[in-house]
């Protein structure tokens, strides 16, 4: 220890005194009197009015390893001194410890998903219900989107919903590709034209490359292909564009808009990462961007299960439509509790402080109502996308329109595929070309990010016919 936390009594009272000093050594010698008293009778230490102590010459001798005088001064203060310095620290670290607490709390009740990501409606565990706290927000620039909204620790949380919401989206667009041309002759047993007088469905999928992005985003343009009057944005966390999707989305004959949506560089390592909010801004951004006030905004991920009704249910919302969506968290369902035709409160295992305890695919926003609110957002705050976005239209409970026959069909289940890494197969480059297949299969496979061929890495290919296995070479030589 430095020899300044050692210094007698009549040095130290020159120049480390203060009045909260005062009142610590006052609790200490009220508390301790009986055993001060019992020490000085034991040592021969004693104290004068002054401050300073005095000592018997006899205890350098008692105690040597101090060091004479010194020691006698050290001694008669250990008692007093060590623990108003365990008070001080204590003082200090209690608040501290609290404030990391509460501030990292939330997310660190949210579970994590295979990749690291929050999806606070996978139903894995126990949610514990915890007070959602906003504080100040952050405003970052990064190379991609001048726009970031963040959550930092702040000793106020005065007006927070408020410095939150109070900026607009300003988020830079890489399209990749777009067609407003609706190449689809027929819609269910209709020809295109019977439907012109309707709404367009701007439907937002946000995207990312693994190996089941090419199948889903296949199994949920199918489902599309029988919407009328729909365009479909597709937004990519990628950084630059992806021409095998391109040409994938161009090839349904939808009106379509593919984006890259990179997540901004500073969010990627967080645990859990925003996942999705990128693309989803860039979605609204396009929007504002084109100025549409006519129409219906819905979220709809590319792994989701969707009834065919849910889009005829929400293509007429006036503000927002709200309905229940199957499969989320511990109750299996999230959605509105509706009495008498009117949203009364939310039925959802992970409320968290939310005032809007609702998943992503269960609502839908009217363009002519959110036009209204210039400053839409969706902040990088993993679990409250929902919630956070809803606040930024100004929604109120009474504006709630209940779908779904009152919230009592499940028309949209929150369906997952769990990821797993691409595979590697293992086949000689010699065999690889037009004399059979497998080439052209593995180098699609490739593109899709779904697998890939190798002379030296994966499982051997094994190639059989009848029952029995043979040597590439005997199919492919």
């Amino acid at each position: 220890m430095p020899s300044a936390h050692y210094q007698p009594l009549e040095l130290r009272a020159d120049h480390d005194h203060n009045d909260d000093d005062d009142d610590v050594v006052d609790l200490i010698e009220r508390l301790d009197a009986e055993q001060h008293e019992r020490w000085t009778s034991e040592t021969g230490v004693q104290s004068q009015s002054n401050g300073r102590i005095r000592y018997h010459p006899q205890l350098a001798d008692e105690l040597p390893s101090m060091g004479g005088g010194m020691a006698a001064s050290r001694y008669g203060r250990a008692g007093n001194s060590g623990f108003r310095r365990f008070v001080y620290i204590m003082l200090i670290l209690l608040p501290v410890c609290f404030l990391i607490y509460f501030v990292i709390s939330p997310q660190s009740q949210d579970s994590e998903d295979a990749d690291g990501d929050v999806d606070p409606h996978n139903g894995i565990g126990k949610r514990r219900h915890i007070k959602l706290s906003l504080t100040t927000t952050r405003l970052t620039t990064a190379h991609y989107h001048p726009f970031h909204a963040t959550i930092i620790a702040s000793k106020s949380t005065h007006g927070s919903i408020r410095s939150m919401m109070g900026h607009a989206l300003n988020e830079s667009l890489h399209i990749c590709s777009e067609s407003h041309e609706d190449r689809r002759l027929y819609i269910g047993d209709k020809p295109r034209s019977a439907y012109a007088q309707l709404p367009v469905i701007y439907f937002v999928t946000p995207t990312y490359p693994r190996r089941e992005q090419i199948p889903e985003l296949t199994r949920l343009a199918y489902t599309l292909l029988h919407v009328p009057r729909l365009h479909w944005l597709v937004a990519n966390d990628r950084e630059g564009c992806d021409t095998f999707l391109d040409a994938q989305i161009n090839g349904f004959g939808i009106p379509y808009t593919h984006m890259a949506s990179p997540m901004p560089s500073e969010f990627r390592k967080a645990k859990p990462a925003p996942r999705g909010v990128a693309n989803r801004r860039a979605a609204l951004q396009w929007l504002h961007q084109h100025n549409l006030t006519n129409g219906v905004l819905y979220f709809g991920d590319d792994d989701n299960t969707y009834d065919l009704r849910l889009f005829s249910e929400i293509r007429h919302t006036q503000r927002v439509s709200m309905f229940p969506v199957g499969l989320i968290a511990e109750y299996a369902i999230s959605g509105p509790v509706v009495r008498e035709g009117k949203v009364v409160a939310f039925l959802d295992s992970w409320v968290a402080g939310r005032r809007w305890p609702v998943d992503m695919a269960g609502f839908a926003v009217s363009l002519s109502y959110m036009a209204q609110y210039p400053n839409v957002n969706m902040p990088y705050k993993p679990g409250y996308e929902e919630d956070l976005f809803l606040r930024s239209i100004g929604l109120h409970i009474d504006q709630i329109e209940p779908r779904g026959n009152n919230c009592t069909e499940i028309l949209v289940w929150h369906t997952q595929t769990k990821n797993k890494k691409s595979a590697v197969v293992r086949l000689e480059n010699r065999y690889m070309d037009e004399r059979s297949n497998l080439g052209a299969l593995f180098r699609l496979l490739e593109r899709m990010g779904v697998a890939r061929a190798s002379e030296s890495e994966g499982l051997v290919a094994t190639i059989s016919k009848n029952g029995k296995s043979k040597s590439h070479a005997y199919f492919l030589s």
